[in-house]
């Protein structure tokens, strides 16, 4: 079981994003994604998400804003991983060069129309909702095989 952050840094109606193209073998390899990563033991969401966008793009963010939770059961036929998610709005600092991907600041209405794993479309909608929400993506051989999410206050959607 993995536990992880990914973040979604917005400004000026544009978002840092990552095209992952650095480590061989990613399984999101030429896929456009927020920043994040591994917890580390010990550490809260909060203090990884802002760690991790720190390493990754030099950034400094003050209060990230959980959005929701993701579940990612055996991700491509290996761990579980569970991802809280966030959004921040403010963030300062100049960008550096991540090792993992090219970062590049996005317009919003762009992004549906980067290559995304096919999950990312539904989550990054559910997080346009405005309402917290856990939800579940598996993934099988790089393709989404099942979703769902509930909603909160409780509302079950199929």
């Amino acid at each position: 079981m993995k536990i992880g952050t990914l973040c979604y840094v917005r400004r000026n109606g544009r978002t840092l994003m990552m095209l992952r193209n650095r480590i061989p073998g990613d399984s999101q390899w030429g896929r456009w994604n927020g920043l994040g990563g591994k917890m580390e033991p010990g550490e809260t969401p909060e203090e990884c998400v802002k760690r991790e966008i720190f390493e990754e793009s030099g950034l400094r963010i003050d209060s990230p804003d959980l959005k929701g939770f993701l579940t990612f059961p055996a991700f491509d036929d290996e761990e579980d991983w569970y991802v809280f998610l966030f959004e921040a709005t403010s963030a300062r600092g100049e960008l550096i060069e991540c090792p993992e991907g090219r970062l590049e600041w996005i317009e919003d209405e762009r992004i549906a129309s980067l290559p995304l794993m096919e999950g990312d479309h539904l989550f990054l909608s559910w997080m346009r909702d405005g309402r917290f929400f856990s939800g579940r993506l598996a993934y099988g051989g790089g393709r989404l095989r099942e979703s769902g999410v509930v909603f909160y206050p409780l509302e079950a959607v199929e």
